[in-house]
């Protein structure tokens, strides 16, 4: 199957889009050193404000400037460059047109210590057109009280997303004080928060890489009883995009905190192995210097291009 023939295949399971939509979906699939693969790589930085800019940008000092990231997205050859709007703004007129763009529309900060985490609202679908973004960027806590509300606030934003011919993604990250700490990243949890993504009307959903670990006593009895395979990390990251309708909805795999290049290119490399539609990452390469992130970012690409 060459190229243009599995972004075709992707491009079929969402048959209610419009072709505003689906163009913009393309867009993203087909740009980059993995265009075409139906894999994807993306730079997203909103760690700015989820966890404040020192945290974030102290070990790199270049990557206070919102323009560097336009920059490494750009030399990396990612599918396309998240970001919150300020970041966005800052940049998105040098940078018209050369990478597809999504407009996170909500952030949290840390500056608070909360049980029940929620977002807030920090931008539009308005301002994703506006900026020229290819699709709108949301999260949602599956786990927290306030997950009710958030899932509501993402099915009125998509749908007026969608009216419009942006695609949606959706960060479905499990937190919240329905869960311990381990189920943050259980292997039913993740896989719920994706099916509960996919339900929402996701097209592309970004996750974290989930444990052995199970959460749910009810879940566990199932898994145990129908013997679902989850004993390695390819397993797990298989059963994940088993729960998004059957892999009929991109996953992509949240790059998670710093962290040395050999335990995170085997994760990678699992994500490959299971059929995962790649990975989103932020910390991994923003807070490397330019020379080490390029050269990080340029293996996790010829992973996932089967090199």
């Amino acid at each position: 199957m060459d190229r243009s023939h599995r972004v075709t295949e992707i491009l079929s399971w969402y048959g209610a889009d419009s072709p505003g939509t689906l163009a913009n979906l393309a867009r993203m699939l087909e740009h980059g050193k993995l265009g075409g693969t139906g894999k994807m790589l993306i730079l997203p930085v909103d760690q700015g404000f989820e966890h404040g800019p020192a945290r974030s940008f102290g070990p790199n000092p270049p990557a206070y400037d919102p323009l560097y990231h336009f920059e490494l997205a750009l030399a990396a050859g990612c599918n396309a460059y998240a970001a919150p709007l300020g970041f966005l703004e800052a940049g998105a007129r040098d940078y018209a047109g050369r990478i597809p763009l999504i407009l996170k529309l909500n952030d949290h900060d840390l500056l608070a210590d909360e049980d029940d985490p929620e977002q807030a609202i920090t931008g539009s679908v308005a301002d994703a057109l506006r900026l020229g973004a290819c699709a709108v960027g949301f999260t949602i806590y599956p786990g927290s009280a306030h997950r009710n509300a958030m899932y509501g606030q993402i099915r009125a934003i998509a749908e007026e997303a969608k009216s419009v011919g942006l695609a949606v993604v959706i960060w479905s990250y499990a937190r919240g004080s329905a869960l311990s700490k381990a189920g943050e990243t259980a292997i039913d949890v993740i896989g719920y928060a994706a099916q509960i993504a996919a339900q929402l009307g996701a097209h592309i959903i970004k996750v974290k890489l989930p444990t052995a670990h199970i959460e749910q006593p009810a879940a566990k009895k199932v898994y145990e009883a129908t013997g679902i395979p989850i004993g390695t990390a390819a397993e797990r990251v298989r059963h994940v995009v088993q729960c998004a309708f059957n892999g009929r909805r991109i996953v992509i795999f949240s790059g998670g905190a710093h962290a040395e290049e050999g335990p995170f290119l085997d994760e990678i490399r699992a994500i490959q192995a299971g059929g995962g539609f790649g990975s989103i990452v932020g910390r991994n390469a923003f807070q490397r210097s330019k020379a080490d992130a390029l050269s990080l970012l340029g293996t996790i690409t010829d992973i996932y291009a089967g090199v």
